[in-house]
C-alpha cells in the first residue's frame, strides 16, 4: 500500500488547513489511519487516528476541538481538518496506515505504511 499526503501550505494563526491522504493499492477501510507531525529538531508525534476496530476517533490533548480525522469511503481517503491553527503546529505531516490494538494506536511503532509528509507551516 502506497499513501500519499497533500493539502499542506502557508497560513496565518487562526487559520484552517485541510490534509488529505490517498492510497494505492489497497484500501483504508481494512486499516486504522493515524496522522502523525515532525518539527524540526523534534521527534515525530502523534496527532490524531481512526481506529479500524471501532471507527472512533483519537486525538493528541494538543490538538483536541481544533482538528478533525475523517474518511471518505468514496475517495479512498483519510482527511484531517485543521483549525484554528497555531504556529506551535508547524511540523511535516505524515499519513500512516496499519492495523495496531487500541492501546498502541497512537505509537508510530504500530503502523506500517506511511505517506512522503506534507509541510504545514503555522506564521504567527
Amino acid at each position: 500500500v502506497q499513501l500519499q499526503a497533500c493539502g499542506g501550505g502557508l497560513v496565518q494563526a487562526g487559520g484552517s488547513l485541510r490534509l488529505s491522504c490517498g492510497a494505492s493499492g489497497g484500501t483504508f477501510s481494512t486499516y486504522s489511519v493515524a496522522w502523525f507531525r515532525q518539527a524540526p529538531g523534534k521527534e515525530r508525534e502523534f496527532v490524531a487516528a481512526s481506529a479500524l476496530q471501532n471507527m472512533r476517533s483519537y486525538y493528541d490533548d494538543s490538538v483536541k476541538g481544533r482538528f478533525a480525522i475523517s474518511r471518505d469511503k468514496a475517495k479512498n481517503t483519510v482527511d484531517l481538518q485543521m483549525n484554528s491553527l497555531k504556529p506551535g503546529d508547524t511540523a511535516v505531516y505524515f499519513c500512516a496506515a496499519g492495523r495496531p490494538i487500541i492501546s498502541t494506536i497512537t505509537s508510530s511503532s504500530a503502523y506500517y505504511y506511511w505517506g512522503q509528509g506534507t509541510q504545514v507551516t503555522v506564521s504567527s
